[in-house]
């Protein structure tokens, strides 16, 4: 029993294609992929909104784009912008291309994370804070791998993931730790907040999406 547990959360080394997978432009939308997409990237803002309602530590890119607002004296909505747009630059020289994924990334997940701050309560209990951020982490990358498994173009974040895994051969899990770990750091340098849900987003978000890609490429194989 352990052991088939064990086999069936292997984490995956590369992209699956499953059932929902888009063959064609990221441009063009049916109405199952787009179903699909649209349920990941809620997901994905739901376990982020969960992150912030804990309030012991925000994702790295939240701590980076506060670290921009600090700097260029700027909202966070609007650093968060600035931060995707030099993100989705670095697409360039890694033949990353936008599509529409991309564009319902940054609508999609900005409104489910404002419905969550509303919905999702706020917990004084430490063992439920750490709960929040686990969860939340769990959410984020089971999120990240039904929408980016979807082939309609990825958000700014999980386009740069994709684009280094393909170019160098990297594992999934390895290059995602390792840009959220470059966030982070800069983030802080910058002067963003960092907290403990902080470190173990960092740590386990590489892990949590790649156990989720292997998960559905095993469940819903093309």
């Amino acid at each position: 029993m352990l052991k088939s547990l064990k086999a069936f959360l292997k984490p995956s080394k590369t992209i699956p294609k499953v059932s929902w997978s888009n063959s064609g432009s990221n441009w063009s939308v049916k109405p199952y992929p787009f179903l699909v997409l649209v349920l990941g990237l809620w997901i994905f803002g739901t376990g982020e909104a969960m992150l912030i309602n804990s309030s012991i530590g925000v994702s790295p890119w939240t701590v980076l784009a506060e670290g921009v607002a600090k700097q260029l004296s700027v909202g966070i909505g609007v650093a968060t912008f600035i931060v995707g747009t030099l993100v989705l630059l670095l697409w360039i020289p890694l033949k990353q291309k936008p599509g529409f994924g991309t564009l319902a990334n940054i609508v999609v997940i900005a409104a489910a994370i404002e419905l969550g701050l509303l919905i999702i309560p706020e917990v004084n209990n430490l063992a439920l804070k750490v709960f929040y951020v686990l969860f939340g982490i769990l959410l984020v990358g089971i999120g990240s791998a039904l929408y980016i498994t979807c082939g309609l173009g990825t958000g700014p974040r999980d386009g740069l993931m994709t684009g280094l895994h393909y170019r160098t051969g990297v594992r999934v899990g390895r290059v995602r730790l390792g840009i959220e770990v470059v966030a982070l750091t800069t983030g802080a340098l910058l002067g963003g907040s960092l907290g403990v849900g902080t470190a173990l987003f960092a740590l386990l978000i590489g892990q949590s999406v790649a156990i989720s890609l292997g998960v559905l490429g095993r469940l819903t194989s093309k």
